[in-house]
């Protein structure tokens, strides 16, 4: 498990690269203010992140890690589909749905930022199973 602690707002200087390879839990939010938030995540071969949209918020994924399907678009049953791998960044407009599945045989390693935050400071979600549950529950 990862020892990694959100920060913000206070200002950050770090290696994201680094951090997000390290991440091995789910979610893990590295870095949250006002109006950005910065989350580490860590999907095993064969796991996803769950089909989500964001309505009032925009999103960049980058891959530090592993193979990704990307499935986007305006109506979640018409989703188009692209492949992605480390290196690879993922932009996701407001009112976009998407999904990220791991797609490699290592666990996807990605950094998320978040405008505006998307997650309560602090988050730290070991698995999809959790992560999900606290979810449900901020519904």
């Amino acid at each position: 498990m990862s020892n990694i602690i959100d920060t913000g707002p206070n200002p950050l200087v770090t290696n994201i690269e680094a951090v997000t390879l390290e991440n091995s839990n789910y979610r893990t939010t590295l870095w949250t203010g006002k109006n950005l938030q910065i989350t580490l995540m860590s999907i095993e071969p064969g796991h996803d992140i769950g089909l989500e949209v964001h309505d009032t918020h925009d999103q960049f994924l980058r891959i530090e890690q592993g193979r990704a399907k990307v499935e986007m678009g305006p109506v979640k049953e018409t989703l188009s589909s692209w492949e992605a791998e480390a290196d690879y960044a993922v932009v996701v407009p407001a009112g976009t749905w998407h999904n990220l599945t791991s797609i490699g045989d290592v666990p996807m390693r990605v950094y998320s930022i978040y405008a505006p935050p998307q997650h309560p400071h602090g988050t730290v979600h070991v698995t999809k199973a959790e992560a999900d549950a606290a979810e449900a529950e901020e519904s």
